[in-house]
């Protein structure tokens, strides 16, 4: 199926009689025959459900349709974008562990990464991702783990080279990891470029209502563990918490890091989306091949506004020509990026905060990425815990605006913009 069609068709279909739209299994505990019946799903040897702290149908099924979408073998839901990014490199990474990431990665990532993470014993070290190649070879290192960017950095609106990072990651023995939450799976999909695991904010472009909190983990199913065995234990020897299990020979190659991921750190961290909120992701997932065109559009002719503009100082977005990422973007996402744009006006910061009193139309807001123009200074929130410095490095300047451009009529959006700006 195309694309199109999976955001309305993959992932549940329903039997004769049974409900059209995937049901909400708005329960915590599911009942079985025999003590045995329940025994198999506990020493997983067989599918089901007993507890939705580790997994839930409803969830599950939303799961398969991302798997579909991104061209993986299997997914997970989680609670946030936080969630997903955590148990993405601590399924593979634990204390005395190494990650290579992308400097220019969202806030709040950067800061679970270099404060959080780094507590429980894992270290990280950031590159630029326009690197030279010798930077980032000297960035690995015996104990590295896994390699870590975003399709379209959050909200720098660098391009990440994913072609280019999968060849190191994949040279050295482990997996890429890549968040592709702005992208969306309508306009990138990470694994067909060389991405092992692909996680997503549920939360943005996917659920794109502002309703409900999500993340999303999906394995592309190509990372040969056995291979690098040694690297990684957890998949490649027995599990004795599930009486001796060794996830990469018993599911393989399609559903080892998803089975792991489930059974042990959802079984112990317990950060599993709601099934209400798995039932409102579905519906905003269903309309997704639609709205995202529309978000590029908008954001195109918004951003060609902001660049003629004579208050404007700059303005990112890898939709227009002679944007530092055009070209990349146009490799990896030819049909459009997304509907976030990151400008700075003359005045610096107190005109930044100036502006945005004044708007109307798109609203101050931390949210960014769904059907409402909203608008944000990261400096000042997102990214305050930053210092100047690692504002800079992440490309996130004191003076960027991060402009989320909405699914209104775009007259209307510039309109606002325009009155603001006088």
């Amino acid at each position: 199926m195309e694309r199109e069609t999976m955001c309305i068709q993959a992932g549940y279909s329903p039997k004769n009689g049974e409900s059209r739209m995937i049901p909400i299994i708005q329960s915590t505990t599911f009942k079985y025959d025999t003590s045995e019946d329940m025994g198999k799903l506990f020493d997983l040897e067989a599918s089901g459900y007993f507890y939705t702290r580790l997994q839930n149908p409803t969830n599950d099924m939303v799961a398969a349709k991302l798997a579909a979408l991104e061209g993986g073998t299997a997914g997970m839901l989680t609670s946030s974008g936080q969630a997903a990014n955590f148990f993405s490199i601590f399924n593979i990474a634990t204390c005395g562990d190494h990650i290579v990431s992308a400097s220019t990665i969202y806030g709040g990532t950067f800061n679970l990464f270099n404060v959080t993470m780094r507590k429980m014993g894992i270290d990280f070290t950031f590159v630029d991702p326009d690197c030279s190649d010798e930077e980032l070879e000297k960035a690995f290192r015996p104990n590295t783990k896994a390699v870590f960017g975003e399709t379209i950095a959050n909200p720098a609106l660098v391009v990440f080279d994913i072609e280019r990072f999968a060849k190191a990651a994949h040279a050295h023995g482990v997996p890429l990891i890549v968040d592709n939450t702005f992208a969306t799976p309508i306009n990138c999909r990470p694994i067909e470029w060389g991405a092992d695991i692909v996680t997503h904010s549920t939360t943005k472009y996917l659920d794109g209502h502002d309703a409900t909190v999500g993340g999303a983990i999906i394995d592309g199913g190509k990372f040969d563990w056995m291979a690098h065995a040694d690297k990684f234990p957890g998949l490649t020897t027995p599990d004795e918490s599930y009486h001796g299990i060794t996830y990469a020979e018993k599911f393989g190659l399609g559903g080892a890091f998803i089975t792991k991921c489930t059974a042990q750190l959802m079984r112990d961290f317990g950060s599993i989306q709601a099934p209400m909120n798995a039932f409102l992701l579905n519906l905003g997932i269903e309309s997704l091949a639609v709205r995202m065109p529309r978000h590029c559009e908008n954001a195109q002719k918004v951003a060609e506004y902001l660049s003629s503009n004579d208050k404007v100082a700059w303005v990112t977005y890898p939709g227009l020509p002679g944007d530092k990422y055009y070209e990349r973007a146009q490799k990896y996402m030819p049909n459009g990026t997304c509907g976030v744009i990151s400008f700075g006006l003359k005045g610096g910061r107190a005109a930044a905060e100036a502006f945005m009193k004044n708007l109307k139309v798109a609203m101050i807001a931390t949210h960014v990425a769904d059907a409402h123009t909203c608008i944000l200074h990261p400096a000042n929130s997102t990214h305050r815990q930053l210092t100047d410095e690692e504002l800079i490095a992440g490309g996130v300047g004191p003076d960027l605006i991060r402009l989320s451009v909405g699914i209104e009529n775009v007259n209307d959006i510039i309109a606002d913009i325009e009155q603001a700006l006088a």
